[in-house]
C-alpha cells in the first residue's frame, strides 16, 4: 500500500496509513512529555479529588505538581494495605478512586507471602490497549512484510478468585485476555495469531499448551514470529513439543484431536482447523525424533524472523538457551508493564537484550523518579543519562506516588521523554518466571525448612546461598547447604533432605506456589549438600578477587559462572522436593 510521504515519522516511513497515524502519537507524546504529564497530573486529581485518600491530605483542590508532592507522601503497598483491603471487602465508597474500582490486577510481586492486589477502573483497560496498538507500527519499521503471515505467541490466561466483596482478583494479561477489547479485536494483518481464542482462554493449562503447540505446527509455513510473555515461557513450550510430539504427529495424521483435549470450545474450534496431513505427520516425526534440537525453532518454523519475548531483568538468564533452539533469531522486547501500570514501549526493538530500553509514555500515568541513594522524587523530563532511579506512579485508579519497585537506568532520550533499561525488581533474590523471592523470604523459608527437621538428627545449616538453575527446563530454585553435624550425630537421610526441600516450598510465597502447582513454570525446589570448609573457600575465592576479608558477607545467591562451578565440585548430595506445595487460587482475607 502506497503511503502518503506527509504522514512519515521522524521514527521512519511507516508501513500503512495505520501505522502513521500510531508513530505520530508516539512523536507527540514524546515530544511535549512534561506538558502532557502535566495535564495527566491534573486530570488525575480533578477526577479523585473527592476520593478519601486525596481528601486526608488537605490537597483543597489544587492540581498543580508542587501541591501535590509537597503534601501527599511516597507510599509503599504496605501503606495502601488497609485501604485496599476495605475495598476488597466490599466497600464501594470513593476510597481510592472517584470511578467504581472495577477488578484487582493481582502482583507478581508479594505482600506477607500473598500476591499484592492492585485496583483498576474499566477504562484502563482502553488504556492499556492503546499501548498494544503502538506495538506493531514500531516494529513494522524494522521488520517488513509481517502482514504477509502469522505470529505464534503462547498466551494463557491465570487462576482467579474473587474477593470477600466479590471483585474479581486476576493477573493483568488474564484480565486484559477475558476482556472485549482482546476477544472482539477488530483484524488486523500485521496482527493475526496462529492461537485461536479458544485455546488461549482454556483455564487448563495443559489443553490450551497443546492446542496452541498444535495450531502453530499446523501453520508452521505462515509463522513469521514467535513469542511468548516471558522467555521461561517460550522454552516451556518447546520442551512441551519435546514431551509430545509423537502425539502432536499421531493428531495431524489421523485428522481428529487427541482425546485429553476435552474442552467443549476447543474441540468444536478445531474440528473445522485439523485435517489428515501425512506429509507433516512424517516431517514432525524426523525432525523432533532426534536428540538433537538446535534450531528447533527455525527447523520447524523456517519463516520466522525474530522471538518476540522478555528477555531483559531477570529473563536474561534464558537467552544462552533461546539462542541455541532458535539459531540466533534476534529477541524483541517490546514493551514495559507492570500489574501497577503500563509504562512504555521499545522504540528500537531489535536491539540486541544487553541494549534494550523502553521509552515512557507519558499519558499513560504520572511518573515520578527517586534518585537510588537519594529520597527527593525528579519529573519525567528531569531524569539524568547514566543515572539509576526507583519508579514511582500515580494512576487513576487511585495509586498516589506509589513505589512500583523497578530500578531502571537511563540510556537516553526520545525526543524529551527519556528512555530506560530494566536493571532490577528491587530487593528480589531468585526469580524463574513470574516468582520473585526476596532475601528475607529466602530466609525464612531455610529456618523453616530445617529448624524441627534437622534438630531431631542433631544437625543444623551452618551456611547457606541460592541459585537460579535454567539449565533445566522448566528451570528450578537450587539451595546450597553446608551442614553442621553434632558429635555422635549421624547425618540426615535422603528422606529428611527431601522433606526440607518440601517444607522450604511452603514456606515460600503464593506466586511461587502458583507456579510449581498450576502453571508448572518452576520445578521441584532441590537442596546440594556441600562438603565442610565450602563456605570458608567461597570467602576466599571472593578475597582473591578483591573483597575485603572485614566487609565479606556470604552471597545469599550467586550467578557467576566461577561460584556455581565451585560450589557444586564441592557438593556430596543432592535432593529435591518429593510433591507439590499447598496452593489454592483463593484470595484470603488479611
Amino acid at each position: 500500500m502506497a503511503v502518503d510521504s506527509n504522514l512519515s515519522s521522524s521514527l521512519g516511513p511507516p508501513a500503512c496509513e495505520k501505522d502513521a497515524k500510531a508513530l505520530r502519537f508516539i512523536e507527540e507524546m514524546t515530544r511535549n512529555a512534561d506538558t502532557v504529564q502535566e495535564n495527566l497530573l491534573a486530570e488525575i486529581l480533578r477526577r479523585n479529588a473527592d476520593t478519601e485518600y486525596l481528601r486526608r491530605f488537605n490537597l483543597g483542590g489544587s492540581t498543580d505538581r508542587d501541591t501535590f508532592k509537597s503534601k501527599l507522601p511516597i507510599i509503599t503497598y504496605e501503606d495502601l494495605q488497609p485501604e485496599i483491603q476495605r475495598i476488597a471487602d466490599g466497600d464501594r465508597s470513593p476510597i481510592l478512586s472517584g470511578h467504581p474500582i472495577s477488578e484487582f490486577l493481582t502482583s507478581s510481586g508479594t505482600s506477607a507471602g500473598e500476591r499484592k492486589l492492585m485496583p483498576t477502573i474499566k477504562e484502563e483497560l482502553d488504556r492499556r490497549q492503546l499501548l498494544y496498538s503502538l506495538l506493531m507500527p514500531v516494529m513494522n519499521l524494522y521488520v517488513p512484510g509481517l502482514d504477509k503471515g502469522k505470529g505464534m505467541y503462547f498466551l494463557f490466561v491465570k487462576s482467579e478468585s474473587k474477593t470477600p466483596g466479590g471483585l474479581p482478583a486476576r493477573p493483568v494479561l488474564t484480565s486484559y485476555y477475558k476482556s472485549d477489547q482482546f476477544r472482539s479485536r477488530a483484524y488486523d494483518p500485521y496482527n493475526v495469531y496462529t492461537s485461536p481464542n479458544e485455546a488461549i482462554l482454556c483455564s487448563d493449562s495443559f489443553q490450551s499448551m497443546y492446542t496452541q503447540m498444535l495450531c502453530g505446527l499446523l501453520d508452521r509455513l505462515s509463522v513469521l514470529r514467535v513469542g511468548a510473555v516471558f522467555a521461561s515461557g517460550l522454552l516451556r513450550a518447546i520442551r512441551f513439543l519435546q514431551l509430545h510430539w509423537s502425539r502432536f504427529a499421531n493428531d495431524i495424521q489421523s485428522g481428529f484431536l487427541d482425546s485429553e483435549i476435552t474442552d467443549p470450545s476447543i474441540r468444536h474450534c478445531m474440528s473445522g482447523i485439523l485435517k489428515p496431513d501425512h506429509e507433516l505427520a512424517e516431517f514432525i516425526r524426523r525432525e523432533c525424533e532426534s536428540e538433537n534440537w538446535e534450531r528447533i525453532i527455525t527447523r520447524i518454523w523456517p519463516n520466522t524472523k525474530y522471538l518476540d519475548v522478555i528477555v531483559t531483568g531477570a529473563m536474561a538468564q534464558y537467552i544462552p538457551t533461546l539462542e541455541y533452539y532458535s539459531g540466533g533469531l534476534p529477541m524483541a522486547c517490546t514493551m514495559y508493564a507492570s500489574s501497577e501500570c503500563y509504562f512504555g514501549l521499545n522504540l528500537n526493538p531489535m536491539s540486541k537484550p544487553s541494549e534494550v530500553s523502553y521509552t515512557i509514555m507519558p499519558n499513560m500515568a504520572y511518573f515520578e523518579f527517586i534518585p537510588l541513594g537519594g529520597s527527593k522524587a525528579v519529573e519525567l523530563v528531569d531524569v539524568k543519562i547514566g543515572k539509576e532511579y526507583e519508579l514511582v506512579v500515580t494512576t487513576y485508579a487511585g495509586l498516589c506516588r506509589y513505589r512500583v519497585g523497578d530500578i531502571l537506568r537511563v540510556t537516553g532520550f526520545h525526543n524529551s521523554a527519556p528512555k530506560f533499561h530494566f536493571v532490577r525488581r528491587k530487593n528480589v533474590l531468585l526469580s524463574i518466571d513470574s516468582d520473585k523471592t526476596d532475601e528475607s523470604e529466602l530466609q525464612k523459608a531455610v529456618e523453616n525448612g530445617s529448624s524441627l527437621l534437622l534438630k531431631e538428627c542433631g544437625t543444623r545449616v551452618a551456611e547457606y546461598t541460592s541459585y537460579a538453575d535454567t539449565s533445566t527446563i522448566p528451570g528450578h530454585y537450587v539451595l546450597y547447604w553446608e551442614l553442621l553435624v553434632r558429635d555422635g550425630a549421624s547425618r540426615p537421610s535422603h528422606e529428611t533432605m527431601t522433606r526440607c526441600c518440601l517444607e522450604m516450598e511452603e514456606s515460600l510465597n503464593s506466586v511461587y506456589r502458583q507456579c510449581r502447582v498450576a502453571d508448572n513454570s518452576v520445578g521441584p525446589l532441590e537442596i546440594r549438600v556441600v562438603r565442610n570448609g565450602t563456605f570458608e573457600e567461597l570467602m576466599d575465592y571472593a578475597i582473591s578477587r578483591g573483597a575485603s576479608i572485614n566487609q565479606y558477607k556470604v552471597p545469599r545467591c550467586v550467578n557467576f559462572t566461577p561460584i556455581v562451578e565451585l560450589l557444586d565440585s564441592r557438593v556430596v548430595s543432592a535432593h529435591f522436593s518429593p510433591a507439590l506445595p499447598h496452593w489454592t487460587p483463593e484470595t484470603r482475607r488479611k
